[in-house]
Parts: C-alpha cells; sequence; structure tokens
C-alpha cells in the first residue's frame, strides 16, 4: 500500500568547502513521516462487504432442493461461480452443472425455487457498512459498487434493494463478462466515478481482488471484519466521517 511519505535513511551528500576549494562530505540523515492518504472514491464490494455472509439456514435450503448434505452442497456450489458472475452461464446452465456433478435430478420448478434461495441469500445487508458508505459520501467522498455477481442478483439490487441510488457508480461483472482480478473491470469502475486509481480506496473480502486492485496503484485494504478493517485503516486515511466500530 502506498502513502504519502518522505524516506528515512543515510545520504552522503558532497559540498565545496568554504574558500578553500575543497569539497568536504556530510552524512545527512532524514526520516519517513506517513501522512494519511485522503482518497476522492471508495470501492466497496457487496458480497462480505456491504452484504453479510450467506445465512447457513440458506445453503441448508438450497441443499435441501438437492436432498444432500449442506456441505457436499457446498462443494460444487463455488467452482462454477465466475463463470456464472461472467454471464458465461446464465442461471438454468449453472444449476443444471451444479445438478449434474451432484448427480441429482433437477425439474424446472427446482431451478426457479433455487435462483430464488440464492438471490435471498444475498440480500442480508450489513446495516453498519451501508450506513458508513451513506456517511462517506455525504462528506464529499464519491463511492462505488464493483462486485462479481450473477444476472438475477445484480437484477435485485437495480430493480428492488431501493437503496442503489445511494452509490454515485455501480460495476458488476456479469454485465461486462469479466470479473475481478481482471485489470479492465476495475479500470471501468474508475472511469465511471471519474477518478485515479491512486486516488482511491478499495474493501474487498478476497485477496486475488485486493492484490489485483493494487498491481493498478488502486489503495486497497482485505475486508475482513467491521472492526478489523476499520482499524487497519485508523491513521492511513484521512475519512469525512470514522468508521463504525
Amino acid at each position: 500500500m502506498e502513502h504519502a511519505a518522505r524516506p528515512t535513511g543515510i545520504e552522503l551528500v558532497t559540498v565545496a568547502g568554504g574558500g578553500s576549494g575543497c569539497m568536504q562530505q556530510f552524512h545527512v540523515h532524514y526520516h519517513r513521516s506517513v501522512l494519511p492518504v485522503q482518497p476522492k472514491a471508495i470501492i466497496f464490494d457487496y458480497g462480505n462487504v456491504l452484504c453479510a455472509p450467506q445465512p447457513r439456514q440458506d445453503v441448508e435450503a438450497m441443499a435441501a432442493v438437492f436432498q444432500v448434505p449442506p456441505a457436499q452442497f457446498e462443494q460444487v456450489y463455488w467452482p462454477y461461480r465466475l463463470p456464472y458472475d461472467e454471464s458465461r452461464l446464465d442461471a438454468i446452465s449453472y444449476w443444471r452443472t451444479v445438478a449434474h456433478d451432484l448427480g441429482r435430478p433437477l425439474a424446472e420448478g427446482d431451478i426457479q425455487r433455487l435462483i430464488q434461495l440464492d438471490v435471498a441469500s444475498w440480500t442480508h445487508l450489513d446495516a453498519r457498512m451501508m450506513d458508513w458508505a451513506r456517511q462517506v459520501r455525504a462528506g464529499g467522498i464519491r463511492t462505488a459498487i464493483l462486485s462479481n455477481m450473477p444476472l438475477d442478483l445484480r437484477n435485485w439490487i437495480v430493480r428492488e434493494s431501493g437503496w442503489l441510488a445511494d452509490f454515485d457508480f455501480a460495476t458488476f461483472s456479469c454485465d461486462l463478462g469479466i470479473a475481478k482480478p481482471d485489470a479492465a473491470i476495475y479500470q471501468h469502475c474508475l472511469s465511471g466515478l471519474g477518478v485515479a486509481a491512486s486516488e482511491t480506496l478499495l474493501l474487498d473480502d478476497r485477496q486475488p481482488n485486493v492484490d489485483g486492485a493494487r498491481l493498478l496503484g488502486i489503495h486497497a485494504v482485505r475486508f475482513t471484519t467491521p472492526q478489523e478493517t476499520f482499524a487497519a485503516l485508523d491513521g492511513l486515511y484521512r475519512l469525512p466521517v470514522l468508521p463504525p466500530c
């Protein structure tokens, strides 16, 4: 992570020695002074950042459609998520692929039920994070959502959630056919916000996404819990509103 700073070390400086014409050398000590970065924009991941992790009962409800244990269901739920998030698989193809790997039959009605359960599992917002996002925006910082997600969840956020207007911009992988940590998806979000990478802070729960952002010069912090993440921000960023603890 980059911060505005002066370097630390010892430098050998050579200067002319008065009227004698001799050259003299001095060791000059200088010290680092880290200055807080003042971001012009904050980009939030959605799942596990603005939205709470999937409740266990929601995972169990999806597993029950297949009549398999939740642990077995989760083993095939995640591997196909990236092509689903990038719209390379539509919802029907995604759930049929999951059913195939589980060796379970799946009726049309089951697919619609799974789509509903899956979307609902990602609608449990973290009120603390949402409130803070609104407050920093009111304080003059532009805000955006940058998330890997399938079309049905994106449609719920855009058409039904009622809170998307609280953000200045949103980039969803399903709309672009690319996902984090592809550099192009970060660039799309930065362009929509109208800010440079060096002026931006990103919060994301996945380390590869954080690393991808940093390669572009974005100030990125891995989100774990609100308390741990806000502690990591403390002193490093100048924010108009302090995060909730």
